[in-house]
């Protein structure tokens, strides 16, 4: 446990993080995360952190060592996408008991499913998770995969973040480090070229990597390995033959973006693939990167031509929606490299942005939101559920973006809303991505159901006066009874 904890006070001791730098020795000690409190990994733990990393590795098996619940929780909590292996989508536990946790039976159930997994599957590495219960009671998780390796001859990658360690952040950080120690120099390829890069924090969510991809491809730019999104194995052992990366999300990765830079000298930087811009601007950093570290300076030159050639093609379908989005107000409830890229994708065709969440956000992330909005006031660190359906309620937006946490708040407040997060259903990456992102904008803000679900009900209308024709007296009678029953006037049925 020493151990581990010497490795966390080094996560949280980030020096590529600006805020970090800006301490003094003893504040940077403490790192950049906030002391956690009872509740506070409700919104995902360490181990919840470390297996949103890792599991879309697609062709590794993974293997959960605790409480059932535990890969139950856990499994299948992004919507990555894999085009070929479906391993990952396979769940693996130890499924320990509370007779296993009194007998100590931990880690020799733990050896036998390593070896069931490899004779039944037979891939190409396997990973290890301990949870809360195994690390209390001290399985050796180490010992065992180290064991495990050499008698089966097959990796076995122990990820050491138990849920009680912290936020699920903390465990995003942690899986890097056990992909650094484990896995990427372990295997030399024989391929590597002078256009080979790294994309880091690229989940492939609804397989949005696929809208990037083959614009690289284009570029005679080879993805040596996306990590984690749509990843195999081998890629990852061998990302450290890059000559570049480009980290999508710095506050999961940042720490293993910066340590593969000083190894092997990869240089990287913060880029986004939502919006226009932002994606040109990242094919063009990418390209900038190569030529320093010795590719042929012509393909800066090709570079532009695509760029040119696609915002042409996008530029064109978004026309048919800037006159039905042009002054739409959106309030964006998420996080993160999704904080800023997202704001200035959809300012690029006039929507306005009235507020933007920047939880999970870097001081870098928030430096950019201050200098696309050119005003802090629309940035929030947390809105509560009470002050979002009131801003909703008032019709201070007319949609909200955000993750399906907080879906309910827009349709109680009767407001448009599309998930934005991990959850989505649709690519919003790339030129392509944009133009599918402003459809369903377009799409969720003039469905004609909010005209419906806004106009008052029947029983909310004043009665309105109407002839009626005469009663017989048996129809007189029944009229009596049933009003005396429910307790209304005799009369007029009220109509809007």
């Amino acid at each position: 446990m020493s151990l581990l904890r010497a490795k966390i006070q080094d996560v949280f001791n980030e020096p590529a993080c600006e805020k970090n730098r800006g301490k003094d020795a003893k504040a940077r000690k403490e790192g950049c995360s906030k002391p956690l409190t009872p509740g506070a990994a409700a919104g995902g733990c360490a181990f919840d952190g470390a297996k949103i990393v890792l599991q879309p590795i697609t062709d590794v098996a993974h293997l959960v060592h605790g409480p059932l619940a535990c890969e139950g929780n856990s499994w299948d909590n992004r919507g990555a996408a894999s085009s070929g292996p479906t391993l990952w989508r396979t769940s693996f536990t130890t499924d320990l008991t509370e007779l296993d946790v009194v007998m100590g039976r931990g880690e020799r159930k733990l050896f036998k499913a390593i070896r069931e997994i490899k004779e039944a599957y037979g891939p190409p590495a396997i990973f290890v998770y301990p949870t809360c219960v195994t690390a209390l009671i001290g399985d050796d998780i180490e010992a065992v995969c180290k064991r495990a390796a050499e008698k089966y001859g097959l990796p076995v990658v122990p990820v050491n973040a138990p849920g009680f360690l912290g936020s699920k952040n903390l465990g995003n950080k942690l899986a890097g480090e056990a992909l650094l120690e484990h896995v990427i120099g372990t295997v030399e390829p024989d391929d590597a070229g002078p256009y080979d890069i790294n994309i880091l924090g690229e989940f492939n969510l609804s397989g949005e990597f696929w809208l990037v991809k083959p614009l690289l491809d284009r570029l005679g730019i080879r993805v040596r390995a996306c990590i984690p999104g749509d990843a195999r194995y081998f890629d990852i052992a061998c990302a450290h033959r890059a000559r570049a990366a480009l980290i999508v999300c710095s506050t999961a990765l940042i720490n293993l973006a910066r340590k593969m830079e000083q190894r092997w000298d990869i240089p990287f930087f913060e880029g986004s693939f939502y919006g226009i811009t932002d994606t040109s601007e990242a094919l063009r950093q990418i390209s900038q990167l190569l030529v320093k570290k010795g590719a042929d300076p012509e393909i800066l030159g090709r570079t532009e031509v695509l760029i040119a050639e696609e915002e042409a093609i996008a530029w064109k379908k978004l026309a048919a929606y800037r006159p039905r989005l042009e002054g739409k107000r959106v309030l964006l409830n998420t996080g993160g490299v999704k904080s800023w890229s997202v704001v200035h994708a959809l300012m690029e065709i006039g929507i306005e942005i009235v507020g933007t969440s920047v939880k999970k956000s870097t001081v870098e992330d928030k430096e950019r939101i201050k200098q696309i909005l050119k005003d802090d006031n629309h940035m929030f660190e947390q809105m509560a559920a009470r002050e979002l359906y009131a801003m909703l309620s008032e019709h201070k937006a007319d949609i909200m973006l955000s993750g399906g946490r907080t879906q309910f708040i827009a349709l109680k407040a009767k407001t448009p809303w599309l998930d934005i997060n991990q959850e989505r259903q649709h690519p919003y990456a790339g030129y392509h991505g944009m133009v599918e992102l402003v459809r369903q904008i377009d799409l969720a803000i003039h469905n004609p159901i909010w005209r419906q679900v806004r106009e008052p009900a029947p029983w909310d209308c004043q009665p309105a006066v109407r002839q009626e024709l005469p009663r017989t007296k048996s129809e007189t009678a029944t009229l009596h009874v049933v009003q005396e029953f429910a307790g209304t006037t005799a009369g007029n049925f009220g109509e809007c």
